[in-house]
């Protein structure tokens, strides 16, 4: 029993300590936040000030430039006038223009429109000062004892100056519009003209003290502003045109001085605003910080007192909903990872079909054109259809593997090692490239050295798609007449059994930066700038590139400089071939023939297709009666004689009845052959799961277009051998 209040008085010098700490802490947390906010809130009320001090002097330059264009117009009128000393005569004054003269060009005095003789001796324009490239006197107090200043505009007439034009304003237009007050009419401003530093206009509910009769020097000595430093500083930005602020003591009142030129230095603002008022905004921040901290201490020791009173109660709720927490947060996580997973997969696949399917698709196309245009000659014939076959089977193993689901899902891509020979991979990446360079007046060298073996194990597919993105992008981030070079280097083998090539892709292109060159390899990247924005691109293919070269076991590197070119190196080690592969041996004839006189029915509603299909058949010496849709193939079947037809190409995709349907009929026939005809299925859909729904209705194999006559003869073989 005595042990408990030991505890307990132990746990409450503990606490107390602790909310003396809490208290230190935050107490220094608040004083130097609150004078954080003094300092940031000064600086703004400074910037605050700069900004009317701008709006200001935008104000008055847009009441010059007016004034300015006025006058410009006037002129205009009045070298259109027959008699402008007449116009003048007639012109009557107003608010804005208090007096007009004229003086014509030869003469030296003129009149103004209050009938007095003008000369310009009376106005000094020595200070230089323009408006809208017109001169501009200083000031100077009017017949009226207004402060003024005179705008001189020349008359022109057919491109001749036939006189001047001097409109005389007074600074009470300027003080109508500007804003009554500033800085909640605290602030003290003034108008000086920079030359003469008079002082012309103070403009109403600003300050305390007149203006028109003071000047600099005035305002120096009634504000006791004495420090050679502050009048020498305040000298040069006059000379100069520069704005300056400085702090000074006004009247014993801490107070911020500025002088800020308007229309490039021939006029200034002049004048003080109180720190005080400066500061005001960060004194009411602070009052309310107290208020708010003080409401914090209050329920600060509330919520103690009552976490106290409810403490066993609070922990269990608190452990049950650190728990939905957690699963909550766990739940989110595998949907994130989920999302993220469905969304990389979407867009790899998306961004593949644009990346890599254009480039052989190009050499298809312009073989195709060629072949038609050389249809005469058999040599260039079979030249064409070699490359458009090599052309078209490097496209159709891209497109395998973009709609092969489960290695987009898991990211992975299996090599596929086979035999092949360096020449025919050279040759078919030689016969895509060479067109799309000829195209932009391109050099393309290719050269081979130091190659010990052409007889090779590896990915052929793959290699060739190295090659390509790596030989595409040079061709495209080159500019026209430049020059690429491909080159196959045979390195020193570090086993016999494996030839160690390094290949180089370079050109003198447009090049990378070396900020790009650090994020080449990285998905969906690309050298943006102003030669280069215009190349189409998913960024895909450099990553896609490095992918693939880790994947066999190499390395790839970069160098760049921009303007100048690039060189990529690939360096693959690749299992020699022991002995080269010898002539395959001539089938017999009844393989040779397999299709010779054989009867097909074709279900294919694409007409281009059956076309194909038909003549392909043909010339392997067999007949095909082709329908469109699966209802017509139940049907011809149906009526055809028993063994009429050796075989069945089904499509999948077809109207009126698919593919799946037909056979599925076909099958539930009570005629004999019904049951044992083959059944072959001739589509697109060439996914894992159209071969398991295809053999599901009934078909006896799947053949994916487009169409392989050798697959064909061989499927064909094998579900026809009892003939």
């Amino acid at each position: 029993m005595k042990e408990m209040p030991k505890k307990m008085k132990r746990s409450g010098l503990f606490l107390l300590a602790s909310i003396l700490l809490i208290f230190g802490i935050f107490g220094t947390i608040v004083f130097s936040v609150s004078q954080k906010i003094s300092k940031e809130m000064s600086n703004s009320a400074i910037q605050n000030l700069s900004e009317s001090l701008d709006l200001l002097e935008s104000t008055i330059e847009a009441i010059l430039r007016s004034e300015g264009e006025f006058q410009r117009l006037i002129a205009q009128e009045m070298a259109q006038a027959e008699d402008p000393e007449a116009y003048i005569r007639v012109y009557e004054s107003n608010k804005t223009v208090a007096k007009l003269s004229l003086i014509l060009s030869g003469e030296t005095e003129g009149l103004s429109n209050t009938g007095e003789r003008f000369t310009e001796d009376s106005l000094d324009f020595s200070a230089g000062g323009t408006v809208i490239g017109m001169q501009v006197s200083q000031s100077y107090l009017n017949y009226m004892g207004t402060w003024s200043y005179t705008i001189k505009c020349p008359i022109k007439r057919d491109g001749q100056e036939i006189g001047s034009l001097y409109a005389e304003y007074v600074y009470d237009a300027i003080d109508q519009s500007l804003p009554a007050g500033f800085y909640n009419k605290q602030a003290t401003l003034y108008i000086m003209d920079a030359h003469s530093r008079r002082f012309v206009l103070k403009p109403k509910g600003m300050g305390q003290r007149n203006a028109g009769h003071l000047n600099l020097a005035d305002f120096y000595r009634a504000n006791n502003i004495q420090d050679p430093e502050i009048q020498a500083e305040v000298e040069r930005c006059l000379s100069t045109g520069e704005n300056v602020l400085f702090y000074h003591d006004i009247r014993a009142v801490r107070a911020l001085n500025y002088m800020w030129s308007v229309n490039g230095g021939t006029i200034y603002l002049v004048g003080y605003v109180p720190v005080e008022a400066i500061q005001q905004e960060g004194r009411t921040v602070n009052q309310n910080i107290m208020v708010v901290v003080v409401s914090m201490l209050v329920a600060f020791f509330l919520c103690i007192a009552l976490y106290y009173l409810n403490w066993w109660q609070q922990d269990k709720v608190r452990r049950e909903r650190e728990e939905e927490r957690k699963l909550h947060s766990q739940q989110l996580a595998q949907a994130l990872q989920a999302a993220q997973i469905a969304s990389e997969s979407k867009t790899t696949f998306l961004s593949n079909m644009s990346h890599d399917i254009r480039t052989p698709m190009n050499a298809v196309l312009g073989f195709t054109t060629l072949l038609d245009r050389d249809a005469e000659n058999p040599v260039k014939v079979r030249e064409y259809t070699k490359k458009i076959t090599a052309s078209g089977q490097h496209l159709l193993s891209l497109i395998n593997d973009i709609l092969d689901v489960s290695k987009i899902e898991s990211g992975k891509v299996v090599l596929n090692l086979e035999e092949f020979a360096l020449s025919d991979v050279i040759s078919s990446v030689d016969a895509i490239i060479q067109p799309m360079a000829k195209a932009k007046h391109q050099q393309f060298y290719l050269e081979v050295t130091g190659i010990r073996h052409e007889y090779l194990v590896g990915d052929e597919t793959r290699i060739n798609q190295i090659l390509i993105n790596l030989l595409s992008n040079a061709v495209k981030y080159t500019p026209e007449g430049g020059q690429i070079w491909l080159r196959f280097i045979g390195l020193k083998q570090r086993s016999s059994q494996y030839e160690h090539i390094r290949i180089e892709v370079e050109d003198n292109g447009y090049g990378m930066t070396p900020e790009y060159l650090e994020i080449i390899f990285d998905a969906f990247t690309r050298a943006e700038n102003s030669t280069t924005n215009k190349v189409q691109g998913t960024g895909l293919g450099m990553a896609i590139t490095k992918s693939i070269v880790e994947l066999m076991g190499g390395t790839i590197e970069v160098s760049s400089q921009v303007d100048q070119g690039t060189l990529f190196q690939v360096d693959l080690e690749l299992r020699v071939l022991e002995q080269a592969p010898g002539r395959a041996p001539e089938p017999e004839p009844e393989e040779t023939n397999i299709l010779q006189g054989m009867r097909f029915l074709a279900a294919e509603d694409n007409e281009i297709n059956a076309e194909i299909l038909s003549e392909l058949l043909s010339l392997e010496g067999a007949s095909c009666e082709v329908v469109a849709n699966g209802q017509l193939a139940v049907e011809r079947f149906q009526e055809a004689a028993p063994g009429e037809f050796d075989a069945i190409l089904m499509d999948v995709q077809m109207p009126v009845m698919n593919g799946h349907e037909a056979s599925r009929a076909i099958r539930a026939m009570g005629r004999e052959d019904a049951g044992r005809i083959p059944i072959i299925a001739m589509t697109a859909n060439a996914f894992a799961e159209d071969e398991k729904a295809a053999l599901d209705a009934g078909m006896d194999a799947h053949v994916a277009k487009p169409l392989n006559m050798e697959l064909l003869k061989k499927v064909i073989r094998q579900h026809t051998g009892q003939k």
